[in-house]
C-alpha cells in the first residue's frame, strides 16, 4: 500500500461521519501507521477499507406509495433518503436511475423503533448475557428496532470508575453494533468520587444523560435510600435523568430466606419472594424521594397495576415521572412460574416478575393508551437454558432475564393496535418518539421528517408472524413469546439509510452502527426545572434574638 493511499485513508478516517473519532484505542491491538481507530477500536487499513466500501455501496433509497406515520400525523407520501438522512417527503417523487425504489403500497412508513432498555453482553453472577452487541442488534433490526439504549454497569462497588466502565462497554459495543446505540450508566454504590465522575460522564465527550439506580439485588447492585436520594440530587444538578429499578431489596432478601427454609426451591419461589405490593411500595418510595430531590424520574419495567397507580398518583400531584412497561409485561402473566416443567418456569424468571394477575397486560396497554404510562422497552437480558439451570435447587440462583428486543414492535402492535386499544400514531409515540424526546435526540430520531436520520421501517400491518426460537435472531435456545401470533411485521428495516433487514434476511455489517451521544437537559424532561427549583427553596424565618 503506497504512502498516498495511506494518507488519503487517514483523511477519510478523521473526516468521515461514519469512521474515525480520534479516540484512544481500547482494543488489544496496537495502533500504528498501518491501522486506525474507529470509535476506539483498532482496525487494519484493509479492514477499514472493506467496512467503508460496504457502507458506501448503499444507493439513495426512494420509498414510494406508503403511509407515513408519526406520533401526531398519518399521510400518504413518498420518502427520499440519501447519505443516511431523510432528504425529501412529498406526494410524488420521481424515481431516478441511481435510486433503489421500495414499493410501500398498503404499508406504513414509520420511525425505526428505539428500545430504551437492554442489557447486551452484560456480566453478572459469574455469567454473561447471551446476546452480545452483534447478535443483540441483529435481533433488534430484524424486528424493526434501529436504536437501543444499553445499560452500562461499572463495578463501582469494587472501585471501578464510571468512566472506566463506560470505556469497557464502548470497547465491547463499537466493533459489533449493527444499529445505533447509546448508554445509560448504573450507579451501584455512592462513593466519595461518584458525584465528580457523574459530572465527567455527562460531558459531551462521553454523551451520557441518564443514570440507573437499583432498589433490588442487595449486595451487588442495590443502593440504599440515602444513596438513591444523593444520586437523585446529583442528577437534578446535572440535568440528567434518574432511572430506577423499583423493588424492595431488603424485604425480598428476607422473603427468599423464609421461602427456602419452607422448602420452596423452584421458580415459583421467585415470584412469591417478590409480591406485587413490593414493586408498588418501591415505586411510590422512588417517586417520593425524586420529588424531595426535585429530580425527574423514569421507572423502568413497570410490571404491575400497583406500580402504575403509584406513577399516576405522583403525576397527578405534578411530579415529572415516566413509566416504561416492557414487551413481556404487555403479553404475558406470571402463571408460567407455576408450570410443571422446571425449565419452562425458569425461562420466565426476571425482576420484577410477571404479574400474577392475568388482566394486567391489557391494563398496562390501556394505561399506555391513556398516557398514564409513556413508552415501551424490553429489558432484553438473555440467559440460555444452561445458565437458567444453574438455579436448580435454589431459585435465587436462577439468572434473571428474558428476551424481547426482536419481538417488541410486533408484540406492541398486536396487543395495542390490532386489539383496538391504540392507533398507529400512539404506537409510534410509545415505540420511538417519546424515547427520543426523553433522551434528547428528537427529531433526529423518532420521526419521519426532512433532516431526520434515515432510521425507517416499512411496516406491514396486515401481515402476521408466529414467534419462535427456531426463527428468531437471538443467541438463545428459547423464546418467552414462543407460539404467539402477532399481526404487524417489520418487512424492511433501514438504519441510517442502509437496508439492514429485508425479505426475511439480515443485511447487516458489524460495527456499522454509531454511538449516539445523549445531551443533558432534555427540554421534554427539564423545561420546568428552574421554576420547580425556585418553589422548593427553603424558607428562612428572621427572628429577633
Amino acid at each position: 500500500m503506497n504512502v498516498l493511499t495511506i494518507f488519503l485513508f487517514f483523511l477519510l478516517a478523521v473526516c468521515s461521519p461514519v469512521l474515525g473519532r480520534g479516540q484512544r484505542c481500547r482494543s488489544s491491538k496496537q495502533c500504528d501507521y498501518e491501522s486506525v481507530c474507529d470509535y476506539g477500536y483498532c482496525y487494519t487499513i484493509d479492514e477499514m477499507f472493506e467496512k467503508q466500501h460496504i457502507l458506501s455501496m448503499s444507493p439513495p433509497l426512494l420509498i414510494k406509495n406508503g403511509t407515513v406515520v408519526n406520533e401526531d400525523s398519518m399521510f400518504k407520501a413518498d420518502v427520499l433518503v440519501s447519505n443516511g438522512i431523510i432528504q425529501e417527503i412529498s406526494s410524488s417523487i420521481i424515481a431516478l436511475p441511481e435510486m433503489e425504489v421500495i414499493d410501500a403500497t398498503d404499508r406504513f412508513v414509520i420511525p425505526g423503533g428505539i428500545d430504551p432498555h437492554t442489557h447486551m453482553q452484560m456480566p453478572y453472577m459469574g455469567e454473561v448475557t447471551k446476546d452480545d452487541f452483534l447478535k443483540g442488534t441483529e435481533a433488534a433490526v430484524a424486528g424493526g428496532t434501529t436504536m437501543i439504549i444499553d445499560f452500562c454497569c461499572p463495578d463501582h462497588r469494587n472501585g471501578e470508575s464510571l468512566t472506566d466502565g463506560y470505556k469497557k462497554w464502548r470497547g465491547w459495543a463499537d466493533p459489533k453494533v449493527c444499529c445505533d446505540y447509546s448508554l445509560s450508566v448504573a450507579i451501584t454504590m455512592w462513593r466519595p468520587e461518584t458525584a465528580e465522575q457523574m459530572a465527567i460522564i455527562t460531558s459531551p465527550e462521553y454523551g451520557v444523560n441518564s443514570f440507573k439506580f437499583y432498589m433490588a439485588y442487595e449486595g451487588t447492585l442495590m443502593v440504599h435510600d440515602d444513596e438513591l436520594y444523593r444520586g437523585m440530587q446529583e442528577c437534578a444538578k446535572l440535568r440528567a435523568l434518574a432511572r430506577v429499578h423499583a423493588e424492595n431489596g431488603k424485604v425480598i432478601k428476607e422473603r427468599e430466606i423464609d421461602l427456602l427454609k419452607q422448602g420452596v426451591t423452584g421458580p415459583e419461589g421467585h415470584t412469591q419472594s417478590r409480591p406485587e405490593e413490593i414493586e408498588a411500595e418501591a415505586t411510590n418510595r422512588a417517586c417520593v424521594l425524586a420529588s424531595q430531590a426535585n429530580c425527574p424520574l423514569y421507572v423502568v419495567h413497570v410490571m404491575t397495576r400497583g406500580a402504575a397507580a403509584a406513577i399516576a398518583h405522583h403525576r397527578a400531584q405534578g411530579a415529572i415521572v415516566f413509566g416504561e412497561p416492557i414487551a413481556a409485561g404487555l403479553a404475558l402473566d406470571g402463571s408460567h412460574y407455576y408450570d410443571d416443567d422446571w425449565l419452562h418456569a425458569a425461562r420466565y424468571v426476571m425482576s420484577p416478575p410477571l404479574s400474577r394477575d392475568p388482566t394486567t397486560p391489557e391494563l398496562l396497554m390501556k394505561l399506555l393508551a391513556a398516557g398514564e404510562l409513556h413508552l415501551t422497552g424490553t429489558d432484553n437480558c438473555t440467559y440460555d437454558c444452561r445458565q437458567k439451570s444453574l438455579g436448580k435447587g435454589n431459585f435465587t440462583k436462577i439468572p434473571n432475564g428474558i428476551n424481547g428486543v426482536e419481538d417488541r414492535m410486533s408484540v406492541v402492535w398486536e396487543k395495542g393496535v390490532h386489539s383496538g386499544i391504540i392507533d398507529p400514531m400512539r404506537y409510534v409515540s410509545i415505540t420511538s418518539a417519546t424515547a427520543a424526546k426523553i433522551f434528547n435526540i428528537y427529531p433526529k430520531k423518532g420521526r419521519i421528517a426532512v433532516g431526520s436520520d434515515a432510521d425507517i421501517v416499512v411496516f406491514n400491518p396486515n401481515a402476521y408472524r408466529t414467534i419462535s426460537k427456531n426463527t428468531h435472531h437471538h443467541n438463545l435456545d428459547f423464546n418467552i413469546f414462543e407460539g404467539i401470533k402477532c399481526h404487524g411485521v417489520a418487512e424492511i428495516t433501514i438504519s441510517r439509510g442502509r437496508i439492514v433487514w429485508a425479505n426475511g434476511k439480515l443485511q447487516t455489517v458489524p460495527g456499522s452502527g454509531k454511538f449516539v451521544p445523549l445531551s443533558i437537559n432534555s427540554p421534554f424532561v427539564f423545561a420546568s426545572h428552574e421554576k420547580r427549583e425556585e418553589k422548593k427553596k427553603p424558607k428562612i424565618v428572621e427572628r429577633l434574638e
